[in-house]
């Protein structure tokens, strides 16, 4: 949904996350900016000190390339894309910040958002700048209609 949002925006900027496969099977999660910056986000085996299950979380790339890119929305783009405010995400204080920044800011934000959650994504719920739309199966194109609105688009 974020994807075919984002290629409908003429000014944006951010990150997405996808999964990784190897033998049809998953083995970790890459980010991936809108100007087509990667990194390894988490992968099974990857040693580092923030662990999600069989996943060591990858800070370095988290930051240097979502962070940034989220800081570079910030300053040069209309709509900031934070895919997603997860689990993941959440072990850096620096990505926190830089939601928190771009939440601030008077740009637009499109955003995925973990349905459970820490106080952190608790004070994101609750601010009264920001709409969260719960996406299913059978909601999916009145999403889409209602994304396309808010976006200005279509």
């Amino acid at each position: 949904m974020v994807m075919k949002i984002v290629q409908q925006l003429d000014s944006a900027g951010g990150f997405f996350t996808q999964e990784f496969c190897r033998n049809n099977q998953r083995i970790g999660f890459k980010i991936t900016t809108l100007a087509g910056r990667e990194g390894i986000l988490a992968k099974k085996g990857l040693k580092s000190r923030f662990r999600l299950g069989k996943y060591g979380i990858n800070l370095r790339d988290l930051e240097a390339i979502g962070v940034a890119a989220i800081e570079e929305a910030v300053k040069k783009k209309e709509v900031i894309v934070i895919d997603e405010i997860g689990k993941m995400e959440l072990f850096s204080q620096k990505f926190r910040n830089a939601v928190l920044q771009a939440l601030a800011s008077k740009r637009r934000v499109l955003g995925t958002i973990q349905q459970s959650g820490s106080p952190f994504l608790k004070q994101i719920r609750l601010r009264r700048d920001t709409t969260i739309l719960e996406l299913a199966s059978f909601n999916r194109e009145e999403i889409f209609k209602h994304l396309k609105e808010i976006f200005n688009y279509g």
